[in-house]
């Protein structure tokens, strides 16, 4: 048995409505580095997000995840299939896969356990990709509203894995011989319920509702909207991420990380 902290599986059908899109230029850089375009594992794939990405560049993804309600909402592809097992087991034999990602899910693993896992199931050559996103970006103003109630109305809600996250994954042992990665991010246009639709997502918002009765999203509600102006204008939002990039081997033709 694996330890598995669902935060999201209550919450899935907003979970997959309102968290942003990776960037193409991530999963291309991804599928360039990998050895072949057989088959990619996305590890933790909740609705599937980062899965239906890969599967516009390999012949077959797996995408795993151990919520089963987390899978229900993941959208129907032809060369995806989807299957519940915890990211410590995979369902792969030795040596299979070319590609392995995992999309901001890593620090609710057991990494130790889910590093040896992705060695064992990943081609000699093979890749493995995680990454992660902190807070959002959008003007100064908006930013120190979202800001505050990251730190003073949620922080005792968030759980401690939260700080891999903040630290962007950097004190993480990766081992496995590290390859460059160009920076990447994500971006969209919000409306301000989208905004607020992103917010609701958060596992410390979901812990303060179970645990106070009440929604968190009330004590910052009219401060967003006074300062948001007309609740239909769309803002830039961004996000960088955070990218680790590793291969069992060291081919000559991939860049060293340092």
């Amino acid at each position: 048995m694996f330890d598995f902290k669902d935060y999201f599986s209550n919450n899935s059908a907003n979970y997959s409505k309102f968290r942003p899109v990776y960037p193409d230029a991530l999963f291309d850089y991804l599928a360039g580095i990998a050895p072949s375009s057989a088959l990619a594992w996305d590890c933790a794939t909740g609705s599937g997000q980062a899965a239906q990405k890969l599967a516009r560049r390999f012949s077959r993804v797996i995408a795993t995840d151990a919520s089963s309600e987390q899978l229900r909402k993941a959208k129907p592809v032809d060369n995806i299939a989807y299957r519940v097992a915890p990211a410590e087991k995979a369902p792969f034999p030795d040596n299979a896969v070319d590609l392995i990602t995992v999309a901001q899910a890593l620090h609710w693993f057991d990494i130790e356990l889910f590093f040896r896992e992705a060695k064992r199931v990943l081609k000699t050559d093979g890749v493995i990709a995680v990454w992660t996103y902190n807070l959002l970006t959008i003007e100064p103003a908006l930013d120190k509203i979202i800001n505050g109630f990251y730190e003073n109305v949620l922080g005792p809600y968030w759980p401690p894995e939260r700080v891999m996250v903040e630290d962007g994954y950097r004190d993480i042992s990766f081992p496995f011989q590290k390859l460059l990665c160009p920076a990447f991010s994500m971006s969209a246009s919000w409306s301000l319920n989208e905004l607020l639709g992103y917010l609701g997502t958060w596992s410390a918002v979901k812990q303060y509702r179970d645990k106070m009765g009440s929604d968190p999203l009330d004590i910052i509600r009219n401060d967003l909207a006074a300062q948001w102006g007309a609740p239909d204008r769309r803002y830039h939002v961004d996000w960088p991420l955070s990218v680790r990039v590793g291969s069992l081997s060291q081919p000559k033709d991939r860049a060293k990380g340092t």
